[in-house]
């Protein structure tokens, strides 16, 4: 009696989005007799033939059928999720289809199994291109391997009139129930083309078996090594040739190529946009350079990515004009003016000015302490500056200057302009220069 058994490694390959596993059963010498396939799902929406050699099962059937009617028929109810579990056999699967009106009925395709001589031609041709085994434990079945098999004279895939069809509907032809089978094997050989070979009278153990007793060659003990022993290769460092220098950094970003050519856009594409895009990736990646080139890189923290609003803070930089802008001030979350008040910050500091723009947060503990202390020591009593805090914000009373405490404990300075609060300057360690920076600034840019 034959004993059915899970396979571990099939299991993985159809998880429970999809497939619900599959079982083997084996004669007594471990060869694969039959895989039957838990009932598919509705393929929910998708095609039932991804990879190429699907779709060529699925042609067969289509060239094979008299009646087109039929193999419609057998789409949508494959569709519907009306075929059962799915047996593989050497020449033959097998699964109940449930029809529209729920009456079920037993539906088996037939494919002619290789004789054994076309089997010794596959498997030769398999030890002598060990790219092709390697494929297909890879769950790949590439053109060039059913190629080969092809012009050692041995036809992997069906081919028109290869598929005959049994069904106890009394059809003569493929009729919806059978059409419906090959719709969802499809799915299966699109997992793993070892369903095929299988069908073709060998399983995946058998076959892997009969591949490695070919593949192994008794080794000659008496012929010497080829080659050089790694550890001593890599010991005597000084035979390997030097490493070049690495090239210079340019002066200059690259220059994208234009997309300003005679054939129109397709729609959506905006060519400006892209441009743009091209050209602050090429001053982006010129700067990483720059900086990994640097002294002292390696010793630098990785900086976190920034997030998609950040990221349309750091493009706007450039200060693009017309429907880029716009498209950038709506992926930052901002209005047009937000946005130039947060272009102004990141000039002035990255991301920690961004933040500091935007965040407002208590100051509380110990580092209220320490900025209480920084603002008492920062300017004699006579010069200090009359204060009013909000939280993390220092407004200078009867002036339009702020100061904004940072969660790195530096010091921000801001003006009022238009009723709005925007960025001044860059950071300081302590508020007075901070102030002062500030100052200085509006002092340059007062016409």
């Amino acid at each position: 009696m034959n004993q059915h058994n899970a396979d571990e490694h099939d299991a993985d390959e159809y998880n429970g989005d999809d497939y619900g596993g599959d079982t083997y059963e084996s004669d007594a010498s471990g060869a694969d007799l039959e895989r039957t396939f838990a009932a598919l799902p509705p393929p929910r929406g998708r095609g039932f033939a991804e990879t190429w050699w699907g779709r060529a099962w699925l042609k067969s059937l289509e060239d094979t059928a008299l009646d087109s009617e039929q193999v419609r028929s057998g789409r949508r109810l494959a569709r519907a999720g009306a075929v059962g579990a799915v047996s593989v056999r050497p020449g033959r699967i097998t699964a109940v289809v449930q029809d529209r009106d729920r009456t079920t009925h037993r539906s088996d395709v037939l494919l002619q199994e290789l004789s054994d001589e076309q089997w010794d031609r596959f498997l030769d041709m398999a030890v002598e291109r060990a790219g092709h085994i390697a494929a297909l434990l890879d769950r790949d079945m590439p053109p060039h391997l059913v190629e080969d098999s092809a012009a050692a004279g041995v036809e992997l895939l069906p081919g028109m009139g290869d598929l005959e069809p049994e069904c106890d509907c009394g059809a003569w032809d493929h009729c919806g129930h059978t059409a419906a089978l090959c719709y969802q094997v499809a799915r299966l050989l699109d997992q793993d083309p070892f369903v095929l070979l299988l069908m073709r009278g060998r399983g995946e153990r058998a076959l892997l078996d009969d591949v490695q007793s070919r593949g192994a060659v008794p080794a000659d003990e008496s012929a010497e090594p080829e080659g050089v022993d790694a550890a001593e290769a890599y010991a005597a460092g000084d035979i390997l040739p030097a490493l070049p220098a690495l090239p210079p950094l340019p002066e200059v970003p690259g220059i994208p190529p234009a997309l300003d050519t005679e054939t129109p856009p397709s729609p959506g594409v905006d060519p400006g946009a892209l441009e743009f895009l091209a050209a602050r990736t090429a001053v982006e990646t010129h700067r990483l350079l720059a900086e990994a080139l640097g002294s002292g890189h390696e010793q630098r923290p990785v900086e976190a990515e920034p997030t998609v609003a950040q990221d349309a803070v750091r493009l706007a930089v450039s200060s693009p004009s017309g429907a880029a802008s716009d498209r950038l001030a709506e992926g930052s979350g901002r209005s047009r003016e937000q946005l130039a008040s947060a272009v102004r910050a990141w000039r002035f500091g990255g991301t920690a000015a961004l933040a500091v723009l935007e965040e407002e947060w208590t100051v509380g503990g110990e580092q209220l302490a320490r900025a209480r202390a920084a603002l008492d020591s920062s300017w004699d009593e006579e010069e200090r500056p009359a204060l009013r805090a909000a939280r993390n914000r220092w407004t200078v009373v009867g002036a339009d200057s702020q100061l904004r405490l940072g969660r790195d404990g530096r010091w921000w300075p801001f003006q009022k302009q238009s009723g709005r609060w925007v960025p001044a300057g860059r950071a300081a360690q302590d508020p007075a220069t901070a102030l002062a920076s500030m100052e200085h600034m509006a002092t340059e840019e007062s016409p």
